[in-house]
């Protein structure tokens, strides 16, 4: 069983950054990863994907050039870095991957997602 693990997260003043992490505990290289949040009320959203190559990335409006998905295979882990961040961006996020062993898609449902992470929290401050 894959489990996914985050690093990273907690408060930040608005117009700064943070990287989260998520790290899995076997190879990552046959995944397609998302990163997905939820805020207090509202529905889990999709924020950024990348394939299983990482040459195809793929990001919600919302934080299209300022937030950037990366994977490092090595490390078997992926990775978000947060600019610009805004009090809107508050919110619960969680790392998932996806089994991609064809093709070099990204994936923006949610259903396709096999594993999960615990999340964690990230606050805006105004």
């Amino acid at each position: 069983q894959v489990q996914l693990v985050q690093s990273g997260g907690g408060l930040v003043q608005a117009g700064l950054s943070l990287e989260l992490s998520c790290a899995a505990s076997g190879r990552t290289s046959e995944f397609a990863w998302g990163w997905y949040r939820q805020a207090a009320n509202k529905e889990r959203e999709f924020v950024a994907a990348i394939s299983r190559s990482g040459g195809e990335t793929n990001y919600a409006d919302s934080v299209k050039g300022r937030f950037a998905i990366s994977r490092d295979d090595a490390k078997n882990a992926v990775f978000l870095q947060m600019n610009s961040l805004r009090p809107e961006d508050t919110a619960v996020y969680y790392c998932a991957a996806a089994w991609a062993f064809k093709g070099d898609d990204y994936f923006t449902s949610r259903s396709v997602y096999d594993y999960w992470s615990q999340g964690t929290q990230v606050t805006v401050s105004s």
